[in-house]
């Protein structure tokens, strides 16, 4: 580490804080797991793994994690919130084999009154018991001064106070929790400055909240301020609006404070993060920083053109970096540079003609709103190279097709041919052997022979979802020679008539 570096502690607290976000539990299993990762891949220095005497499944992953712990060499790294107690938590931490406590203990005089109901010097007492209890086990202690951030508002004697009485303690870390996410910027910067010039000798951790979204910032300025350990959460999970995000915060420090090293992997967060998703059923925004769906994606014609020339639109924050690729949407507002982008990373190149004819087909679908994917390229570039040749005497111009319970389906369709208006009504086995047949009325009018459908095959990109892009292949017999149409829609029925009416115009 270079001289002018200094090392800052990562404690990620997940499965303790981050479990508290509404609606999330994780199993004993899911809990090992995540631990293993965080110590093991993304490299953090601590991991918080649940609060003592909280239920049985509790307890069983916390006995599962510290004898992985225990037998990777990670046990002192592997923490517990406790409680002041006596030695009720102690001897739950004993149990389960914990051997680092992070005792929960009142960092406002608005807690301690209101609360506790007791005087300072009552809890001071009562906390020194647990510390000398806990040492005496060999359990090594952490203190939060919970609601600390409106103690240095509105009591800021009273948190003087408390740090004098607890400097003189065993105690490895203070830690100082902006509880309700209250604080600025610059008050964290106020507040961490004053505490850390006052104790300069003792290690004080910082832990934020994202209630009025500065989780991100406060940590920032708190490792400014001299805080020597942060708290972070892996997706910003915690209660309410959650906790300062591992993600975000690791990208901030390493990239504006370059002072300031920590043992983070960052090719390892966005993997992490999709699997606490799995896990906690807590979706991810896709525009949540680092680890969100869109966050490497560019939309805009114009940047990715930029892109293309000289990167202009490139910035510190690669995706490279944690394991992710930078994409080009593809829809309404695409150019043929974003098309240009998605086909090399498919290894497909286009004359200039056919490059204008996709790009447009890709604008009409996004201004249907239809969702348009790299794995739709080729089945968009099929559809528009299949039709540029045909010219439309026949056009399906509207249809109306029903399907409903214990009734036949039925297709009305209205079909221009040589400029001449049809119109058929039908019942068929599905709708679109009802478009079908009303097909058939029509040219049986007119006395024409229609191709026999020899095969019809439904395809969609590998991965895709109910609102995905479906091609239709169908085969026709017709004059003893076969040919095949394909017709593209999120709706199969819709891409079959689509492909019909090419067949239509073939014959």
């Amino acid at each position: 580490m270079p001289g002018d570096q200094r090392y800052l502690e990562i404690m990620d607290t997940t499965l303790r804080d981050g479990e508290q976000t509404s609606g999330v539990s994780f199993s004993p299993t899911e809990k090992l797991t995540i631990a293993q990762l965080l110590l093991t891949e993304v490299k953090v220095d601590r991991i918080e793994i649940a609060s003592a005497r909280v239920s049985e499944g509790e307890f069983e992953a916390v006995k599962a994690i510290t004898k992985w712990a225990k037998a990777n060499g990670f046990l002192n790294r592997v923490e517990v919130l406790t409680f002041v107690d006596g030695d009720v938590s102690i001897q739950w931490m004993q149990q389960a084999g914990a051997k680092v406590m992070n005792l929960l203990t009142k960092g406002s005089l608005n807690h301690l009154t209101h609360q506790l109901k007791k005087k300072p010097e009552q809890h001071f007492a009562e906390i020194a018991d647990v510390i000398k209890l806990a040492r005496k086990k060999g359990i090594e202690v952490n203190v939060y001064l919970e609601d600390w951030s409106n103690g240095m508002r509105h009591s800021k004697e009273y948190v003087f106070q408390y740090l004098d009485f607890i400097q003189k303690l065993p105690v490895k870390r203070i830690m100082l929790p902006d509880t309700l996410g209250i604080l600025t910027p610059s008050e964290v910067t106020e507040y961490i400055s004053a505490i850390v010039q006052r104790y300069p000798d003792l290690h004080f951790d910082f832990h934020a909240h994202n209630d009025y979204d500065l989780g991100t910032a406060n940590v920032l300025e708190g490792v400014k301020a001299g805080a020597k350990g942060i708290h972070l959460t892996i997706n910003g999970m915690g209660e309410r609006a959650g906790n300062a995000p591992l993600a975000s915060a690791i990208a901030v420090l390493n990239d504006f404070l370059p002072e300031v090293k920590t043992s983070v992997a960052e090719a390892s967060l966005y993997r992490v993060s999709k699997l606490v998703e799995t896990f906690s059923g807590f979706r991810i925004p896709v525009n949540k920083p680092v680890v969100g769906e869109n966050v490497f994606t560019q939309t805009a014609g114009i940047h990715a053109d930029g892109d293309k020339k000289n990167k202009l639109y490139f910035s510190d924050l690669m995706p490279e970096r944690f394991g992710r690729q930078r994409k080009y949407a593809l829809g309404k507002t695409s150019g043929k540079a974003n098309i240009e982008n998605n086909l090399a990373q498919l290894g497909i190149r286009l004359s200039e003609h056919d490059l204008k004819r996709v790009t447009q087909r890709i604008i009409e679908l996004g201004d249907k709103k239809e969702v348009v994917t790299q794995a739709d390229l080729p089945y968009i570039i099929s559809d528009v190279i299949d039709s540029k040749n045909i010219e439309e005497k026949v056009l399906i111009d509207n249809y109306v097709l029903t399907h409903s319970k214990n009734l036949h389906p039925s297709a009305t369709v209205k079909i221009s041919i040589d400029g001449e208006l049809h119109e058929e009504h039908s019942q068929g086995d599905g709708q679109y052997d009802a478009f079908m047949n009303a097909l058939k009325k029509v040219y049986k009018k007119l006395k024409k022979e229609l191709p026999l459908l020899t095969d019809y095959a439904v395809r969609i990109p590998p991965g895709g979802k109910t609102d995905a892009l479906c091609e239709t292949v169908i085969t026709w017999s017709f004059n003893g020679k076969e040919f095949k149409t394909r017709g593209l829609d999120s709706d199969q029925t819709v891409a079959a008539i689509k492909a019909t009416q090419k067949m239509l115009n073939l014959i």
